[in-house]
């Protein structure tokens, strides 16, 4: 199986943005945590709400907090690699109705398959095998036009709030 880089298009053509975790922090008005993603250029943000026992999964391992015994996403971690099974990557792949879809993408014996994921499971996960997250380029497209439709003021301050993010803001999320 290809890895795919930025900017390059999957197997049926769909174009993929290869993004980093750049940190979580709580949204101020619902108190819920937000993964942010960053494409690898720094051009376009997408913000992800999770729950909060996800986040932090995430954030113990964005930290490297050790766990006295396995969380959910390092069993998983340990039975894939039980199995000889390679993560090679994860992908936002869908935003229908205000909710994220996601894919993980698993490799053993030479034979892709492919798993359906929450966003934050996937990004978990992707934490902890070391693996490249794709956000394909319709899902990007589809959040910046809903949130327009939403309140085109408010998602054009949001936007560029989070694109100009800085270390120290991203690192607010306390466990």
């Amino acid at each position: 199986m290809t890895i795919l880089r930025a900017g390059c298009a999957d197997g049926r053509g769909i174009m993929q943005v290869e993004m980093k975790i750049r940190g979580l922090m709580m949204d101020a008005s619902t108190n819920t945590p937000i993964v942010i993603l960053r494409d690898l250029q720094g051009n376009s943000v997408l913000p992800i709400w999770v729950g909060i026992y996800e986040a932090n999964a995430i954030a113990l391992e964005i930290e490297k907090v050790a766990t006295p015994r396995p969380m959910t996403h390092d069993l998983l971690k340990n039975v894939l690699l039980g199995f000889d099974a390679v993560v090679t990557k994860v992908v936002v792949n869908e935003l229908r109705d205000d909710t994220f879809y996601a894919v993980i993408w698993l490799e053993r014996n030479g034979e892709a398959v492919s798993i359906d994921a929450r966003p934050s499971d996937a990004l978990a996960l992707a934490l902890r095998m070391d693996c490249p997250i794709f956000v394909e380029d319709d899902v990007l497209k589809s959040s910046k036009v809903a949130a327009a439709a939403a309140d085109p003021s408010s998602s054009e301050e949001l936007r560029r709030w989070l694109e100009g993010l800085g270390d120290e803001e991203t690192g607010r999320y306390k466990m």
